[in-house]
C-alpha cells in the first residue's frame, strides 16, 4: 500500500474522530419534565405535538375535523405552554398532525424545546448532529478518493473498509443520549399503561401515559377523537426509532438495525 493512502485513511479518521466529538454530550441536573418533552424524547415531533393536541382538547381547544384533521375549536384556554400555544395558533384551518408538526408557530415551539433538552444532555444540539452526519457521510468518499488516487489493491481494500464501516455505524447513533433512553424505560417501569381506561381518572396522568407509549395510550384514553383527527399514524410502530436510532424518523438520520452507543 502506498504512502498517499495512509494520508486519507488518516483524513477519514480523523473524520471519525471529530464526528465522534461532536456526538458527545454532558449530562446535566434537570427539572421534572412535562409529557411533551418526554413524548419529544420518544418520538419526535410528531409525537410532541400530539400530547401538546390532547392537552388542548382536554380542555375543549380543539376537536376532530374532516378526513384525518385537527381543528381549533375555541381559544387555547389558560395554559402557558409554549408548544401548545404554537400549536394552537397554527390551527388557522384544519389540517393534518403531519403537516401541522412543520407549520412555523409549532415549528418554533419545538425548536426551543428541542435545545432546552440539548442543553440537559437528553438531545444532540441539531446543529452538531447534522455536521457530524455531513463528516460521516464524507468519510467513503475520501477512502474512494484515495483508492482511485493511489491504485487498488487488497491492504488498502482491507483498511478501507474499517473507517467505512465505523461511520455507518455512527450514523445510526439517534438524536437522544442514553440518558433520555434511560429515562424513559425508569418511567415507562414507574408508570406502566394500565389496562383499562377507568384505571386513570387525572388528565395529566392521561398526557404521561401518551407521552410514554403513543398510539397504545391514545387508543384506550382518546379512541374517537385520536382515530377521527388522524392522531394514529401509520408509521406508529416505528415511532421509537427517533429514540432508539433504528427506523424511520426523518430527523434521525438513515434507516438503522442497530445503533451504536454513546
Amino acid at each position: 500500500m502506498t504512502m498517499g493512502m495512509w494520508w486519507f485513511l488518516g483524513a477519514a479518521f480523523g473524520q471519525l474522530a471529530l464526528a465522534g466529538l461532536l456526538l458527545r454530550t454532558r449530562s446535566q441536573e434537570r427539572p421534572e419534565l412535562p409529557p411533551q418533552a418526554l413524548a419529544l424524547l420518544r418520538g419526535g415531533p410528531r409525537a410532541a405535538v400530539t400530547v401538546a393536541l390532547v392537552a388542548l382538547h382536554q380542555r375543549g381547544a380543539v376537536a376532530a375535523g374532516r378526513r384525518g384533521t385537527i381543528r381549533a375549536n375555541g381559544g387555547a384556554g389558560r395554559t402557558r405552554d409554549p408548544l401548545q400555544l404554537g400549536v394552537h395558533r397554527s390551527l388557522q384551518r384544519a389540517l393534518a398532525l403531519k403537516v401541522l408538526a412543520t407549520r412555523p408557530k409549532a415549528r418554533q415551539a419545538l425548536d426551543a424545546l428541542r435545545g432546552e433538552l440539548g442543553r440537559t444532555g437528553l438531545l444532540r444540539p441539531p446543529g452538531r448532529l447534522k455536521a457530524a452526519r455531513l463528516l460521516l457521510g464524507l468519510v467513503p468518499v475520501t477512502v474512494a478518493v484515495g483508492l482511485l488516487a493511489t491504485g487498488l489493491s487488497g491492504p488498502a481494500l482491507a483498511l478501507g473498509t474499517v473507517p467505512v464501516l465505523a461511520a455507518a455505524a455512527m450514523l445510526c447513533v439517534p438524536p437522544t443520549t442514553r440518558g433520555a433512553r434511560r429515562l424513559l424505560a425508569n418511567l415507562r417501569a414507574r408508570h406502566p399503561l394500565p389496562t383499562h381506561r377507568r384505571e386513570v381518572t387525572d388528565g395529566r396522568d392521561v398526557l404521561l401515559y401518551v407521552a410514554l407509549y403513543g398510539d397504545p395510550a391514545l387508543t384506550m384514553f382518546l379512541p374517537h377523537f385520536s382515530r377521527d383527527g388522524g392522531l394514529l399514524g401509520r408509521r406508529a410502530n416505528r415511532e421509537d426509532g427517533y429514540a432508539t436510532g433504528r427506523g424511520w424518523n426523518p430527523d434521525n438520520g438513515p434507516a438503522c438495525t442497530g445503533g451504536m452507543p454513546d
